[in-house]
């Protein structure tokens, strides 16, 4: 049977597992009348939630007689350590892009990567069928995108497809049948050259390890493609790192291959193939596994540094174990390394006291998911400011920049320009029309800068803009850059809140509680609409007198209030305040809760 090993790349919500989900229908993958989720690849339930693809996975199709492994890769740069592992397991890449919105930020990412590695791509532009779609634009943009990015002859000479996933139908022309994905099907088939492993059939075994995943009936299992060789269960090899230090030998359990969106047990795997090998209990991500007669390791994909920082705690405020059942600083640990295990883009580090803990990592997101996982598990934590990584070379302090990419109404470019260039020291790149009454604006920003905006931005742009960001690169430190302008409301007692103590301190700012919610001393319950703190009573009822009064009686109706998301809360807290996660709350507090210690360390800091 014929091989093919292809990875699909697009930016968030541009409809990639939508069409995976059509590839998967249309080869037969589903019996017919089975019951398949929508975005059946969205396996994780964050994934499905927010849309977005996080984990990299891997399907197959069966189509005339071969046999197509497709991996759906994450579309979102906070997870771009997925990206550059799985890249390597295939030898083509299909590029999707929304026909409305053209290339975006995380495209770009992911595309250098897969122009790097010397695949050629093939274009399919995708939602053709929406009334604002500009194919032809969108199309020049993505080979001004390639040329940019340094693409060969070959490279730039590739084919394009247009297509609607949603619909399930892909045509060489505009104007064609719009009838099935036959076309995309037969393109992959001419297109993505067999891999060139399977020509190494009857050389020892050899395959690197690109994904690392635990299952609860067979341990540890790593993914990755037959470089060479043939593998068989029951077979004894060994891992070597990339240094080519050897780290364990071991027999193989099981292997496991992917037929549709199982994975099939399978009695041998040979070169060219992606499967699943289990029976090792150290080897992990970026190790090759290989014959015992082997001592050189396959070269692997450096990975790019973590941008940020945070401090995971464990909860210490009086409502903590209310809600979760995991509060031990111990067992936040090995939650967290065994996520920086199977997540090579995670690192994690001891802090001195042994009851915090610094996790690095790409972005805001990546941060939100894994708290927003930890927390589903049971967990109480808290979370501290995120802080940027900075690098030293040469005597020179350098800091992370990104690119900002936002589409924006032409009448609130002026504020977005003034913010990013302004107190947030980012320089303008580009600035052009981006369609009617619309102007999209590049800009270098440092991440330090971006930590908290998205919020500002919304409210700057009245939630019509649209801001993407990505890592750019490292540059000279830029100094000091403010943080949040507002000061905080501050409970000084332990209780539950009174909507008339509420009510009349709406007038010193927005609140974040609303009426019988159990507050505590040194929680932040809203924002003054001043720059400083002000500790206030929110458990201060009405006096009541034997004495009726004239308009004493007035009803007492509260504004909502402001409820942030986890990614929200991270970014609006400031260095001396943390965010409370339970289960079931997300509250922001003082790191200090005792008002005392807290003008000491102010005194002192």
């Amino acid at each position: 049977m014929e091989l093919r090993n292809i990875a699909i790349i697009a930016h968030v919500d541009h409809g990639k597992t939508t069409l995976v989900d059509e590839l998967l229908k249309q080869s037969g993958a589903f019996r017919e009348g089975q019951a398949v989720a929508e975005r059946a690849m969205d396996s994780n339930d964050i994934e499905r939630e927010r849309g977005i693809t996080i984990l990299a996975k891997c399907t197959s199709v069966e189509w005339k007689d071969a046999r197509i492994n497709i991996v759906d890769t994450p579309g979102h740069a906070d997870f771009g350590g997925e990206v550059e592992r799985i890249l390597n397991m295939v030898d083509g890449v299909v590029l999707l892009v929304d026909a409305a919105e053209g290339p975006m930020p995380q495209t770009k990412f992911v595309t250098s990567k897969a122009l790097a590695l010397g695949l050629r791509p093939i274009v399919v532009l995708n939602k053709v069928d929406k009334p604002d779609a500009e194919p032809d634009r969108a199309l020049n943009e993505v080979f001004d995108l390639f040329a940019n990015l340094g693409a060969t002859d070959e490279q730039l000479d590739f084919p394009h497809l247009y297509a609607s996933g949603r619909a399930g139908w892909a045509d060489e022309d505009l104007d064609g049948p719009r009838k099935d994905l036959s076309a995309l099907f037969d393109l992959v088939m001419r297109h993505v050259p067999a891999p060139r492993q399977t020509a190494a059939v009857d050389q020892p075994f050899r395959m690197l390890a690109t994904t690392l995943s635990a299952d609860p009936f067979i341990g540890r299992i790593l993914t990755g493609r037959v470089e060479s060789g043939r593998l068989k269960v029951g077979d004894s090899i060994k891992a070597l790192s990339r240094k080519g230090e050897r780290i364990e030998q071991f027999r193989v359990t099981k292997i496991l291959a992917f037929r549709g969106l199982a994975q099939t047990p399978i009695d041998m795997a040979e070169a060219g193939d992606i499967v699943t090998v289990a029976g090792m209990t150290k080897a992990t991500v970026a190790d090759t596994l290989c014959d015992l007669s082997l001592d050189v390791p396959l070269p692997a994909q450096p990975i790019d540094p973590p941008t940020i920082s945070v401090t995971f705690g464990i909860n210490d405020s009086p409502l903590a174990g209310r809600d979760g059942n995991k509060v031990q600083s111990r067992v936040i640990r090995e939650r967290l390394m065994k996520e920086a295990e199977s997540n090579v883009a995670i690192k994690v580090e001891d802090t001195p006291g042994g009851e915090a803990f610094i996790v690095s990592g790409r972005g805001e997101l990546q941060m939100g998911v894994l708290i927003e996982n930890m927390r589903r598990e049971g967990f109480e934590l808290s979370i501290s400011r995120p802080r940027v990584i900075m690098r030293e070379e040469n005597g020179e302090k350098l800091e992370p920049i990104e690119e900002v990419i936002i589409d924006v109404d032409d009448e609130f470019t002026g504020a977005v320009i003034d913010k990013l260039t302004g107190e947030r020291k980012g320089d303008l790149v580009e600035m052009k029309p981006a369609g009617v009454g619309k102007t999209r604006i590049v800009a270098h920003v440092p991440s330090r800068g971006l930590i908290g905006y998205h919020g500002q931005f919304l409210t700057d742009t009245r939630g019509t803009g649209v801001l993407n960001r990505i890592f750019h690169g490292w540059a000279p430190y830029k100094g000091q850059i403010q943080g949040r302008r507002q000061g905080v409301l501050i409970s000084m007692e332990n209780g539950v809140s009174v909507a008339y103590a509420l009510w009349n301190l709406e007038e010193r700012g927005k609140m974040f509680i609303g009426a019988q919610e159990q507050v505590y001393e040194g929680m932040i319950i809203g924002e003054h609409s001043r720059d400083n703190d002000l500790e206030v009573n929110p458990l201060k009822g009405k006096k009541l007198t034997n004495i009726r009064a004239a308009g004493s009686d007035e009803a007492v109706r509260l504004t909502p209030p402001v409820r942030m998301s986890l990614e929200e809360a991270i970014a609006y807290i400031d260095d001396d305040e943390l965010v409370e996660v339970t289960p079931k709350n997300i509250r922001l507090r003082k790191r200090h809760l005792d008002p005392h210690e807290r003008k000491r360390q102010a005194k002192a800091g």
